[in-house]
């Protein structure tokens, strides 16, 4: 199986013009055409279909909330993310500089090619087809969704929980940065003494590790 077969195997769709999705995959470093236009529809159209999902779901949020659900749904770390899932580095059409310096594990440029793909499949298909595949790619992400925390990213929604409970506030320290400075991936601690909680994140940046810890101290504490 190609490469591009491996690929819409794992994307769940299979391109009518195979271009299109090469193109996606081909950063500015590498050639031209190159994926920024693409990026650009797969960044409207994939706002406005999480809108619409949101909008459908959660009947009770108020806009303000849903604007903030949008907005942890559609930044470049959850971009990153999913795309980390989809193993989409191993696909991207990077130039040499690029590829030395580990652009295939950068967040933006993964992020970027997420989008591009979007705008794709959007092309490619239309609107109807886009929405489904946007759908399935955030499925898991959006039934997590706590309605009672909407629009709260990870560290508010802990802090919160800990004031509720007459807690002190979560503790961060930087556990370790590994890798070289245009690809460090960083390791924090999130503790509270005096419940003994303490769990471990990590992220392409220090805030998205300290979002990570916080996520995963959610998690414990919902479950004790």
């Amino acid at each position: 199986m190609s490469l591009a077969g491996r690929l819409e195997k794992t994307l769940g769709y299979a391109f009518k013009q195979p271009e299109l999705l090469q193109q996606a995959l081909t950063h500015r470093s590498h050639s031209s055409p190159h994926n920024e236009r693409l990026e650009f529809l797969g960044d409207s159209v994939l706002n406005c279909a999480i809108a619409t999902q949101l909008y459908q779901r959660f009947a009770a949020i108020k806009e303000g909330d849903l604007s903030r659900l949008r907005a942890s749904l559609v930044r470049q770390e959850t971009l990153a993310e999913v795309a980390v899932e989809l193993a989409l580095g191993d696909f991207l059409r990077l130039g040499e500089g690029e590829l030395k310096s580990g652009g295939f594990r950068r967040p933006s440029i993964l992020a970027d090619a997420l989008e591009a793909i979007i705008g794709a499949v959007y092309l490619d298909a239309g609107f109807v087809v886009a929405h489904q595949f946007i759908e399935r790619l955030y499925q898991t992400r959006i039934e997590q969704i706590d309605p009672r925390d909407a629009g709260k990213d990870a560290k508010t929604a802990l802090q919160e929980l800990l004031q509720a409970r007459r807690l002190p506030v979560p503790q961060y320290s930087l556990l370790a940065t590994r890798g070289e400075a245009h690809a460090q991936e960083f390791e924090v601690s999130c503790t509270v003494p005096s419940i003994e909680l303490q769990v471990k994140g990590s992220g392409a940046s220090r805030r998205s590790a300290e979002q990570q810890a916080a996520q995963a101290a959610l998690d414990q504490l919902k479950e004790a």
